[in-house]
């Protein structure tokens, strides 16, 4: 081996080494999720999970899936949704686009005028007096440059890099689709619970308007004793409080049910307008089937679940790409057209031009760019892992937490049943006892507010119940289907 080739191959393994310096430093890293879930949620009956059922097979008002219905075609997180994925899908296009050929057509002029004492000068003075140039061929001075003609570039993916971009933005596209889902779920039960708690502000707003007749009765009994001398203004006086205070309460009722009303509209894309509604909390029913699954469906069922393991693999997929910036990347340019330094010469079968130009690139003084970027993919990465073992976490809380509601606001309900039809009773009694004189206002007024009082839980406590049911549904991953 000579020593000028021995030189050569020294240079090259040179160049090699400097390009793949530092790169085995940085391995690639993936970022893994360990999640460890119960076998069974508690409270849970059975296996078959309230998430797959269907939004008009769990809901049983038609009204209340008509305002949904409504709300998915109207509303605006709706349609910002759905253009969030048109953005991701442009995305994902784009990243795909890189794995090409980048193609364009060109047409390029210009002139240069060169020094008589540089080499191009020099060299075009010589051409011109060679006996083999003449006419067209001779070099103008200036000299122009016409080129008409494709000129493309290509970065050849050697390390994977452009198809993980890929990768992340076909995750990133999926997780807005889930995103998309998300919101469909999110929104369902917001009608839900709006409406069940409007149903729950009419049922009080009954109430309220049956105890006013009564109390407004009881206050005309009273002042008619009075007159009778066996009531004092005193008692008069109470029983007008009693009244004031339960009118009172009908107006902030109302005041509820038309910012509710309003709530609602907003949801649905609307101003204004009257909801159609059941106006009775009380005929409202559970949908039958109020199991939540096992705990390994939720992560198939809830889209912020879905989307939070997407987005995982997206940024696993970027620290493959932030890792691959640290290795050469091969670019190739070929071009192919005509190219004269004459216009009239452009289109001459002569200028007729093609050629390719090819280069290994590696970065060497912007390594410390390169090295922050990739520490941050990877602790977004481990952000990506925290955010999924909440998200499921979260999950696993809320159904367990709204599995126990339904059991606990049953009992509750039954049993304030039973404290109104007692307290039903003793007030029919005080009332019978006042009549004769064996019991005084003080103990009705009591007994009249402990029934409203009641009443009014009681249609919370069913209202309470109903939502359990709605969270449920929304925390188990349902209603997107």
């Amino acid at each position: 081996m000579t020593l000028k080739k021995a030189k050569s191959y020294t240079l090259i393994a040179g160049i090699a080494l400097v390009l793949t310096a530092g790169c085995k430093s940085y391995q690639t890293v993936v970022t893994k999720a360990d999640v460890h879930l119960p076998d069974t949620f508690i409270n849970s009956r059975d296996t078959l999970s309230v998430a797959a059922l269907p939004i008009k097979q769990f809901f049983s008002d038609q009204r209340l899936i008509n305002l949904i219905d409504s709300a998915l075609t109207n509303n605006y997180d709706m349609l910002s949704a759905m253009q969030r994925i048109e953005v991701a899908r442009a995305n994902l296009r784009f990243n795909a686009s890189k794995l090409l050929p980048q193609v364009s057509i060109a047409a390029n002029a210009g002139v240069e005028k060169y020094g008589d004492y540089t080499q191009n000068g020099v060299g075009n003075y010589d051409t011109n007096l060679s006996p083999n140039v003449s006419g067209n061929k001779r070099i103008p001075n200036p000299v122009p440059n016409y080129f008409l003609g494709f000129q493309s570039s290509w970065e050849v993916d050697l390390w994977g890099k452009l198809n993980n971009q890929k990768k992340a933005a076909f995750a990133r596209f999926l997780a807005t689709q889930s995103g998309y889902k998300l919101v469909v779920t999110s929104l369902t039960a917001q009608i839900a619970n709006l409406y069940y708690q409007l149903m729950a502000s009419d049922t009080e707003l009954a109430i309220i308007k049956k105890n006013i007749a009564l109390q407004e009765n009881a206050l005309e009994i009273v002042k008619i004793q009075k007159l009778g001398g066996r009531a004092t203004e005193l008692a008069v006086q109470q029983f007008q409080a009693q009244l004031l205070r339960t009118k009172g309460l009908q107006y902030t009722t109302v005041q509820q049910i038309k910012e509710t009303e309003n709530q609602l509209n907003f949801l649905t894309g609307k101003y204004s307008g009257t909801i159609p509604r059941d106006t009775s909390i009380t005929a409202a029913t559970l949908p039958l089937a109020l199991s939540a699954g096992v705990p390994s469906q939720m992560l198939l069922n809830r889209p912020d679940i879905h989307a939070a393991e997407l987005e995982l693999t997206a940024l696993n997929a970027d620290i493959k790409a932030a890792r691959a910036n640290f290795l050469p990347s091969l670019n190739l340019t070929p071009y192919v057209g005509y190219n004269a330094f004459r216009a009239g010469l452009l289109f001459n079968p002569g200028s007729f031009t093609y050629g390719i130009l090819g280069g290994l690139t590696a970065p060497l003084f912007n390594r410390k760019a390169l090295k922050a970027d990739y520490a941050r993919t990877i602790a977004e990465g481990k952000i990506a892992v925290y955010n999924y073992q909440k998200a499921i976490l979260s999950g696993f809380q809320e159904i367990t937490n709204n599995l126990n509601g339904i059991e606990n606001y049953r009992h509750a309900y039954q049993l304030k049943q039973q404290e109104l039809h007692s307290l039903q009773s003793a007030l029919s009694v005080a009332n019978d006892l006042y009549v004769v004189g064996r019991a005084n206002y003080l103990e009705i007024i009591t007994a009249q507010r402990s029934v409203l009082d009641a009443e009014l839980e009681l249609a919370n406590i069913k209202r309470n119940m109903l939502l359990s049911a709605v969270n449920l549904y929304q925390s188990a991953g349902g209603g997107w289907r």
